[in-house]
């Protein structure tokens, strides 16, 4: 006989109800996924409401939701694997910011992609947990039979406390307890000594779901690069306004889809002054090529280009 968590975890909940909770995370704005992110879990829950979860392969969700061929190899391709992990960090953020109260969780757990269902119901009550567990102490305390460290701690106790006293005549225990603690000037030496850069929301020409699209993953994929360069701090888009220490400067740009044809262009301007110390175009012919896979390697290139580029380090190390 199934247990009650293999029930949960394998038997949905009311298809409709399951659908009503889709279409109220879809329309959310605190879920934050693209256009082929939505179709990606719209197509995998209602194939798990149909019965068909056992289906749900790489292979599949590849020619189903991404448009691939029937040539596509999950093993050289990870583009499956990689949306999963978006939808799954996008539907953890939108129950974490808006959706913690909702009657139904949708989760997609790591090594799959059948969606799994689960209600407030099937979630244990913390408060009841809690009381019961210290009601089982008080109930073990009073059955527990008198040991001999119990005659100890009226005599122990007080002792341990003389002999703190003692030690705080002799030597403050900040020294015994404490580490060393670093100057307020080395700690503000420090964050002087990194470069700020702020990466703003790219303008996209012409308003194409495919643009916003482009635009929203070299967003991610440039953040995720330049947070691996030394001596570099990245702030959230909104943040230049605020009073930070250290150079600090903006990374903008546009992005046009023509037909197959990606056109971007791209500048670095030092926040101090307004002064554009970088600026580069890039044009890729996207036919035969996958959106991430484009984007990957354009962010790649352009984290590397600033980085190494002498404006930017001149720079940042003018006082």
């Amino acid at each position: 006989m199934a247990s009650e968590e293999e029930g949960v975890r394998h038997t949905p909940q009311d298809p409709a109800a399951v659908r009503e909770q889709l279409d109220r995370i879809l329309a959310s704005p605190e879920f934050h996924a693209p256009e082929r992110g939505r179709r990606f879990l719209q197509y995998i829950v209602e194939e798990m409401l149909e019965g068909r979860g056992e289906q749900l392969k790489a292979y599949t969700i590849a020619q189903a939701v991404l448009g691939r061929e029937a040539s596509f190899d999950a093993q050289n391709d990870p583009v499956v694997r990689i949306e999963a992990g978006r939808i799954r960090r996008a539907l953890e953020r939108y129950y974490l910011v808006s959706g913690g109260s909702d009657a139904i969780r949708i989760t997609i757990p790591k090594g799959g992609y059948s969606p799994h269902f689960s209600s407030n119901e099937d979630r244990p009550n913390a408060g009841e947990a809690t009381s019961s567990l210290n009601r089982a102490n008080k109930q073990r305390s009073r059955q527990r039979p008198i040991a001999y460290r119990d005659f100890l701690l009226p005599i122990g106790l007080p002792a341990l406390f003389g002999a703190i006293a003692v030690l705080a005549i002799i030597r403050p225990l900040e020294a015994y307890l404490s580490p060393p603690k670093a100057s307020p000037g080395s700690a503000a030496s420090t964050l002087e000594s990194k470069t700020r850069i702020i990466i703003e929301p790219f303008a996209v020409l012409g308003g194409t779901a495919q643009g916003m699209d482009l635009a929203k993953g070299l967003a991610d994929q440039l953040i995720a690069k330049f947070m691996k360069v030394e001596n570099l701090v990245v702030l959230a888009p909104g943040r230049s306004n605020t009073e930070t220490i250290g150079p600090l400067f903006s990374l903008q740009g546009s992005i046009l889809v023509e037909s197959t044809v990606l056109h971007l262009h791209i500048r670095l301007i030092d926040g101090a002054d307004g002064v554009v110390i970088w600026a580069n175009q890039y044009d890729r012919d996207m036919g035969g090529q996958t959106v991430l896979d484009i984007e990957d390697e354009i962010a790649t290139r352009i984290a590397m280009e600033i980085s190494s580029s002498r404006k930017l380090n001149a720079a940042a190390s003018d006082p």
